[in-house]
């Protein structure tokens, strides 16, 4: 089954997208099967991964078939997989005008829907053997603010109604399950207009308080920058851009936090310091002492993770750093003194905040992940 009909309905090709999805949507439910193999279709891989707790899945030509559990890769067939194997399995499940563009650019981003069994975010590609394919597996339902082990202080980055919120962390670490808690948590308390700007969407949102418009890059709009451009004419409260990406991006989301808006947005960083000099540094060296007092009274605050393998091989678990923007945060941003930012974290642990080693160290003295894991992933060099 194709991507859900909210988003394709809304391409100019109406008619023809339409027929696509009855077309597949006629094959009916997918059951997950005992064990994959070579006679598998691609719903019946994706929906055996998911009760297996996979995150990734992995199909290459001239490879068995790959699934990432818990951090680590596995295969999962000795079968050895073709390219025209591959192709057969995505033109089963996929609408035929989403191969015939993949086919064209070599590269293509899609979200997959499997009735129930979620979503799953595709990138298919060209490469020296042949296809490949790698999925991710999309959450099934936003995880409740308890439930995700965030430290109580980041509950208190959603009662803004201006300013820019950060998620960061490298890929895969769970930025996009932790934006959407605090989404969904404004979606569930308060009356605003939310405008979410994604590449690709990933989370569904049901409005619940919220009036909720979620826009795709390379679907309802030609980029992240023009969707920001028009989405501070669209009478928005609150703006999700799923990742800040370039200069553009950035400039625009600072100035919408600036204007009376609340921001939520995700960057590749590995703690608060680096993100905050990222942003600083994504600017030309001329214009970084405004961009600084920019920043310093526009930022709430920064939630940065890592996921982390369990000791007992249980599962994953997720590690915090948090910056809450208190005067001396801010001071440190206008004055450019960004280095001396873990020792204002350090020092205000009683207002929420959170130093990336800590958690680490917490979680292994707890039993939750080993003291491997710590030496490997600890990005302080100082403990407390």
């Amino acid at each position: 089954m194709p991507e859900d009909t909210s988003n394709e309905n809304q391409s100019l090709n109406l008619p023809k997208q339409s027929m696509e999805i009855l077309s597949h949507s006629a094959a009916g439910r997918v059951h997950a099967p005992r064990q994959i193999g070579l006679s598998s279709s691609l719903n019946e891989i994706l929906a055996f991964a998911r009760k297996e707790d996979a995150s990734d899945v992995h199909l290459s030509a001239q490879n068995p078939a790959y699934f990432r559990k818990f951090g680590r890769l596995t295969s999962m067939t000795s079968d050895i997989l073709s390219a025209q194997h591959i192709l057969s399995l995505l033109m089963e499940a996929l609408p035929s005008e989403t191969i015939k563009k993949f086919k064209k650019t070599g590269d293509l981003e899609y979200v997959h829907t499997i009735h129930g069994y979620g979503r799953f975010r595709m990138v298919i590609m060209k490469q020296r053997t042949g296809l490949e394919l790698v999925v991710r597996l999309i959450s099934m339902e936003i995880p409740r603010f308890a439930a995700t082990g965030m430290p109580t202080s980041c509950a208190s980055l959603i009662k803004w109604s201006q300013g820019i919120v950060l998620v960061t962390g490298p890929a895969g670490c769970g930025k996009t399950t932790t934006l959407s808690t605090l989404i969904e948590m404004i979606n569930q308390r308060r009356y605003e207009h939310i405008v979410t700007i994604e590449d690709p969407i990933e989370i569904v949102y049901e409005p619940e308080l919220c009036k909720i418009t979620q826009r795709q890059v390379n679907m309802h709009t030609l980029s992240q920058a023009n969707a920001l451009r028009a989405a501070l004419r669209e009478d928005p409260d609150i703006l999700v851009v799923g990742e800040l990406k370039d200069l553009s991006t950035v400039q625009l989301a600072i100035a919408a936090a600036e204007t009376g808006h609340l921001v939520f947005a995700t960057m590749n960083t590995v703690n608060a310091v680096q993100t905050i000099s990222r942003l600083i540094d994504s600017f030309p060296l001329e214009e970084q002492q405004v961009v600084c007092n920019l920043i310093s009274e526009s930022l709430r605050g920064v939630i940065c993770q890592q996921l982390i393998p369990k000791k007992d091989g249980s599962g994953m678990v997720a590690a915090y750093e948090v910056l809450l923007n208190i005067p001396a945060v801010a001071n440190h941003i206008r004055k450019g003194t960004i280095v001396q930012i873990e020792n204002a974290i350090i020092t205000s642990r009683s207002l929420g905040m959170v130093l990336m080693s800590h958690s680490l160290n917490t979680l292994a003295a707890n039993g939750i992940i080993s003291e491997e894991e710590v030496r490997e992933r600890s990005i302080n060099d100082m403990t407390y």
